[in-house]
């Protein structure tokens, strides 16, 4: 199970934009109601702005580049879609 809250805007394959607040998790078997699924979620493809929110998604970004980064805060600019 790995979920990450977003601390910023993204957007995913199919041109789909995520604004900042929401979840998205790794599968749907992890995902929660309300939660945008991306199955190529992984270390590699983390971003500074995906916050860990269980075990499985704190080890995806122990093993990221963005590891050391802090939280960062969710603002207006970065939940515009």
């Amino acid at each position: 199970m790995a979920r990450f809250t977003l601390t910023g805007c993204h957007v995913f394959p199919g041109n789909v934009t995520i604004k900042a607040g929401k979840t998205i998790a790794d599968s749907v078997a992890n995902a929660q109601a309300g939660d945008y699924v991306v199955p190529t979620l992984s270390s590699s493809t983390l971003t500074a702005d995906m916050w860990p929110l269980d075990a499985s998604a704190t080890t995806m970004r122990n093993g990221s580049p963005f590891v050391s980064s802090p939280q960062r805060a969710i603002t207006g600019r970065g939940s515009i879609d």
